[in-house]
């Protein structure tokens, strides 16, 4: 049952000078995490794999974890995979493309989320990129990617919350469009899932695909990969291993299927140290409740919005219209070159990002709003100089 009664402070016991707000890019790990992996790490040195069964069983908890967290509709449907870019590639070259059919991103994506698409050019494959920079009186940015759609699309690919400008998406207005026309609607929801709540079911996403290392606080290195049953059954396999056949386990027996599950797309053996990682991760973020994750997270973003809509000639290059508003806001100083100004802050220990163009902050739930402040304050400070 979710609750809040947690001590974040002693979750997340960061050095007192850090400020922390690069949620977006990798998360600092809460206390439980590296408890789990020393006492992960201590068994493995004492006993070997002689508990390997338990192993097995923390697996499959992070499945049926990650199936809560998106509101799969089974842990069979979940997939562990090395990172976002393995799982869209499991897509891009799973499917039977033909000549003149198009796939549908936008010009905000992060290079995972475009690179794979444009590799199927030489397929005969078109790639159109939707317009986020539309004017919102006019038209929105999720009719920007249902109207590059046609009759030939057969997938859209965007990301839940677009990496550098912040666009969170009407997702459920575009899957919608997707399943009256037969599209396949994919998923990069790195930036969304572990900050706000995600419920694939009513997206009607065919596809999501998220590694831990950012908003789920875990390792980078194993990732979600959720795949329907719709398009499971329309991807062809480009791996083979041991790990990936339906009597898994059963080294002698010669003759082999491929899993019903989503484990088919797992070929080799799991990565069990990020496994026991990404399940602590997750068991607080489970505990908490998403609800009050994301209730707490967009308070911290009201907050550090407010503070820095005092600064001087400052330019939001993100939406702060709570509709369109995730974990990331971005930020432009006129006058002041970006990246000096990004270098400045992290040498007075204010860690945030740089990236299209500007500066990017990503709070979490969990920081401290004294930090929010502090890091709006020392913003000010440099840039009046």
């Amino acid at each position: 049952m979710a609750t809040t009664k947690i001590d974040l402070q002693n979750e997340f016991p960061q050095e007192r000078n850090n400020i922390y707000l690069n949620h977006a890019a990798v998360s600092p790990w809460p206390q439980r995490t590296q408890k789990a992996l020393q006492d992960f790490i201590a068994e493995n040195v004492a006993l070997g794999a002689s508990r390997y069964p338990n192993w097995l069983r923390t697996e499959s908890t992070l499945r049926a974890q990650l199936a809560e967290m998106i509101n799969a509709p089974s842990p069979k449907d979940i997939a562990l995979l090395k990172n976002t870019s393995e799982g869209l590639s499991v897509i891009a070259y799973g499917l039977d493309w033909q000549a003149g059919d198009n796939i549908v991103i936008t010009n905000h994506e992060f290079p995972s989320n475009r690179i794979v698409w444009e590799s199927l050019k030489s397929k005969g494959v078109d790639v159109r990129v939707a317009n986020l920079d539309v004017d919102r009186s006019k038209q929105s940015p999720e009719n920007s990617i249902i109207d590059s759609t046609d009759d030939r699309t057969r997938l859209v690919s965007i990301s839940s919350v677009q990496y550098a400008s912040g666009i969170a998406l009407d997702l459920q207005a575009i899957g919608t469009h997707c399943k009256t026309h037969n599209i396949f609607f994919c998923v990069d929801a790195i930036q969304s899932i572990g900050a706000l709540q995600f419920d694939c079911k009513a997206i009607y996403a065919d596809a999501v695909i998220a590694d831990g290392h950012k908003w789920m606080l875990g390792p980078e290195g194993l990732a979600l990969f959720y795949c329907s049953p719709k398009l499971r059954d329309q991807l062809t396999l480009n791996q083979y291993g041991w790990h990936m056949i339906e009597n898994q386990g059963d080294y002698d027996k010669q003759e082999w299927e491929v899993a019903k599950s989503s484990r088919r797309f797992e070929c080799g053996s799991p990565n069990m140290l990020g496994i026991y990682a990404l399940s602590a991760s997750l068991s607080l973020l489970l505990e908490f409740g998403m609800v009050n994750v994301e209730n707490q997270l967009r308070q911290n973003m009201q907050l550090l919005i407010d503070g820095l809509k005092t600064i001087n000639n400052l330019d939001f290059l993100s939406p702060i219209q709570t509709d369109y508003r995730a974990g990331i806001v971005t930020v432009t100083i006129p006058g002041c070159d970006s990246l000096s100004l990004y270098n400045r802050l992290k040498k007075n220990n204010v860690i945030c990002a740089h990236r299209g163009g500007g500066i990017r902050f990503s709070p979490h739930f969990y920081t401290p709003k004294e930090k929010i402040l502090s890091a709006v304050d020392t913003l000010h400070e440099l840039v009046t100089s």
